[in-house]
């Protein structure tokens, strides 16, 4: 691994911190401004169509103008976003910095296609798995941490830190990342072509397409449980926002675990698209058993397995991607990639938030068994078409043993 990707991935990581201290409270922050659960729900779809609208653009605009100015841009949106957020008085406001962190969001496409730049094929697998490390597992570690720390002060101070980290990898950025784009896509006669209609051309990419079908599924199943838990675990369980806080570190811990140990020994011993396959199928049960028992213990412990096996999904989805893409629509292909998977953030937590009623606990459970039955099916659909996304030998340089 070279220079440009260990200062990829320490600005992912940073950032990532700055993202993930907000999660365990967009929740309460939403009902702290009065907003139902169905309206919270909105906050949540309000940053990820936004981001679903940006991602294509920032990625076509990435392969045209290169990685460094795109992922300037993206970060200096979060810095201000979140300092909007941070200091918002109304409901309306906060809503506002959401869609506005959301529409310069291509954070996380761009450092992906930076780590498609510097790494051969031969070593994707391994790179993504210690740039998700980082950025998923650690990143869910210390962003909770942080996050626990902050709302000792107020539920608003997570945000005032999210933009002060964004900030700390927009100066990374600025002084420290090379560009790393060699060849450059032609710029377009039509100024107005700047990616949007690849969102239908990309479904048609050989090998690639599927992929982002599959991966907007897996994105909506997975956030009508992201979104759905959390109201499980304060309402039913009678948990706390700090309790909850210490469930997201529990996550990061676990993901972090299994993304440094549990990829190499998995990759070594299966391919790319049986590891997907068999984390599809553990989710899927874990999400279906998880509202059985109304118990914070048995809530934990499988979670503890969901949380293990979660791990692989990405790298795994986000190495397919890269391995069957050219090298110049790298940066499209992760644009795209992360605006199926942030409009599928949009869905999800507004199915969730449609089916659950404060006044009837009981239908806290129903999004997380729905999650359960859509994921099994989600599973189905990527082993029926396995043979189409299945890198070849030719292109990818490993060998990847077929499914």
């Amino acid at each position: 691994m070279n220079r440009s990707f260990w200062i990829t991935t320490f600005i992912a990581f940073v950032n990532s911190i700055s993202f993930t201290i907000l999660i365990p409270i967009l929740y309460p922050y939403g009902r702290h401004f009065g907003l139902t659960d169905f309206q919270t729900s909105l906050l949540f779809a309000t940053y990820a169509g936004a981001q679903f609208l940006a991602t294509p653009v920032i990625g076509k605009l990435s392969d045209r103008y290169g990685r460094k100015p795109l992922l300037l841009i993206s970060l200096a949106g979060t810095v201000i976003a979140s300092f909007i957020a941070g200091t918002a008085h109304s409901a309306m406001v906060l809503f506002f910095a959401r869609f506005f962190d959301g529409i310069t969001g291509g954070n996380a496409s761009v450092s992906q296609a930076i780590v498609s730049d510097v790494v051969s094929p031969q070593e994707r697998a391994k790179a993504f798995g210690i740039y998700s490390s980082a950025t998923f597992g650690l990143g869910f570690i210390l962003g909770p941490a942080s996050s626990l720390m902050a709302q000792q002060v107020s539920l608003g101070a997570s945000f005032l830190i999210s933009s002060g980290l964004a900030f700390i990898a927009l100066l990374v950025t600025c002084f420290f990342l090379p560009e790393t784009l060699q060849v450059k896509a032609e710029k377009a006669t039509n100024i107005f072509d700047v990616g949007l209609g690849n969102l239908v051309k990309g479904l048609a990419l050989p090998r690639v397409g599927i992929l982002l079908i599959i991966n907007f599924l897996i994105g909506t199943t997975f956030t009508i449980f992201t979104f759905a838990f959390q109201p499980y675990f304060m309402h039913v369980l009678g948990q706390n926002s700090q309790s909850l806080t210490l469930m997201f570190m529990l996550f990061g811990t676990l993901i972090l675990i299994m993304q440094v140990k549990g990829i190499p020994f998995l990759t070594k011993r299966l391919s790319l698209v049986q590891i997907l396959l068999l984390s599809l199928l553990v989710r899927s049960l874990s999400f279906g058993v998880m509202p059985i028992v109304p118990s914070l213990a048995y809530f934990v412990g499988v979670s503890i397995l969901f949380s293990l096996f979660n791990a692989l999904v990405q790298p795994m989805v986000t190495t397919l991607i890269s391995l069957n893409s050219k090298p110049d629509v790298q940066g499209t292909a992760m644009g795209l990639n992360a605006s199926y998977l942030n409009v599928s953030n949009a869905f999800g937590p507004v199915i969730a938030g449609s089916l659950i009623h404060q006044e009837n606990p009981v239908t806290y459970t129903y999004p997380l068994y729905l999650a359960g039955i859509l994921t099994f099916l989600v599973g189905l659909l990527a082993i029926a078409t396995r043979q189409q996304y299945t890198p070849q030998p030719a292109d990818s340089n490993l060998k990847d043993r077929t499914a």
